[in-house]
């Protein structure tokens, strides 16, 4: 949508400019990927909502569309046409929350494209129907942090209360997934692209934890309590509180939504703590039986992003052993490479280095000299094409996965913006 880039948004970025070193390769990415994405990924429907293209994939994932918008909140302070951007690209996804809030990704209009083939309750309007806490989560923070950083109230519509009340049934349900009438299935050569036992995953027991099926990568999850994303449901439940007893007067759903959050949090106190190398850590997965996965990855919600997406400070001690081990040869995933280490992830080739974790990395950093080396990182391994893409072999940055990767051109533009010191109120 060429016609959102008006004078407005044009002086913004001379600022950012003027902002930044004179070594100009931090602009130069900056003013492409955050222009790419108003230009090119967003599609306005006749419903007065805004579709968000993931990227090179004909589809908007609830995950990756509100993490697209998130770096325009700053502006959006200022700029009435962007924040009613961003209202518009709520409305869309609590039309999708409506729908359906076990699927992860949708179409643009009801025309049966994706995955219809897989085992689960497909629908002409639904890509995908893999179950990811985060693809509730995301959507309610967008619509708060737009709040909490504009005043802006529009978005708390007669949709975004009904889509609050399903994020809530189906939170409870998945506490006791043993009943849950969701399952998957994916006739595939990939292990991590359905779910074992009939299309329920490995069994769990109860912990007061959500199960999730996913990761926010799109791979199954080994064990079914994924922690990062168990952190993110507390998070949108402390916002639920807040907004319904604030903006909205609905008693009931503060109730709800409170008894929820204790009862999660409890769950990851117990069952997602675990004694590494003398320093207690927060596990990737657990299924409440004994078994442990200790590992992170790079897609957030993971236990690198927590304080991110608002559940722990920098600086507390449970986060910064868990840090210390994410970002070590301890975690299976962090490879080191010639022109940068960092984490990568079994989504993608072994050894291939994500541009989302070395984002995270630097949002989730007190010092900003290594958020500038890692911007310079960011931006020295587009293999000249001035976009971020989804992974990169970190010994030969010309090999990567995914050309045109909306959400990872964001991470770095968010990243960009809060070392000038714009950063996202939480």
């Amino acid at each position: 949508m060429k016609e959102l880039i008006d004078e407005q948004v044009k002086r913004y970025m001379e600022n950012i400019k003027s902002s930044l070193p004179n070594d100009q390769r931090l602009y130069r990415v900056f003013e492409r990927t955050y222009l790419n994405t108003l230009t090119e990924a967003l599609v306005e429907d006749d419903q007065g909502s805004m579709f968000v293209l993931t990227g090179d994939i004909p589809a908007m994932w609830q995950r990756d569309s509100a993490a697209q918008l998130r770096p325009y909140i700053p502006l959006a302070k200022t700029d009435s046409k962007i924040r009613n951007v961003i209202v518009k690209v709520i409305k869309r996804q609590f039309f999708n929350m409506n729908l359906d809030p076990y699927a992860n990704a949708f179409n643009e209009f009801p025309n049966n494209h994706g995955h219809q083939t897989d085992k689960t309750k497909m629908g002409p309007w639904i890509w995908e129907r893999k179950f990811e806490i985060d693809s509730l989560c995301y959507p309610v923070q967008l619509a708060y942090l737009l709040y909490k950083n504009t005043g802006e109230k529009k978005q708390f519509n007669k949709d975004f209360v009904s889509g609050i009340r399903k994020v809530l049934v189906t939170f409870k349900q998945e506490q006791h997934h043993e009943s849950s009438p969701y399952s998957f299935e994916r006739e595939c050569d990939i292990p991590t692209d359905t779910l074992a036992n009939g299309g329920k995953g490995a069994p769990v027991a109860y912990t007061g934890m959500i199960w999730s099926g996913f990761r926010p990568s799109d791979d199954a999850c080994t064990y079914g309590y994924l922690i990062p994303a168990n952190m993110f449901a507390v998070v949108i439940l402390r916002y639920i509180c807040e907004l319904f007893s604030s903006v909205l007067d609905y008693p009931e759903i503060v109730e709800e939504a409170t008894k929820v959050k204790e009862e999660i949090e409890e769950g990851i106190k117990k069952y997602g703590l675990v004694e590494y190398r003398g320093r207690l850590t927060y596990a990737y997965e657990v299924d409440g039986l004994g078994n442990t996965l200790m590992m992170d990855d790079s897609n957030s919600p993971s236990l690198l992003s927590a304080p991110y997406f608002g559940y722990s400070a920098t600086d507390d001690q449970l986060y910064q052993n868990t840090r210390r081990f994410i970002l070590s040869v301890d975690n299976p995933y962090f490879y080191l490479g010639e022109f940068c280490s960092g984490q990568g992830s079994p989504h993608t080739p072994k050894g291939y280095v994500w541009p989302l974790a070395l984002a995270l990395q630097g949002l989730t950093s007190n010092s900003e000299s290594e958020k500038l080396s890692l911007l310079y990182s960011l931006v020295t391994t587009t293999a000249g094409t001035e976009m971020i893409h989804e992974s990169f072999d970190p010994n030969d940055p010309s090999k990567f996965t995914r050309p045109w990767f909306s959400w990872g051109n964001m991470m770095y533009c968010e990243l960009l913006l809060d070392y000038l010191g714009q950063r996202v109120k939480c």
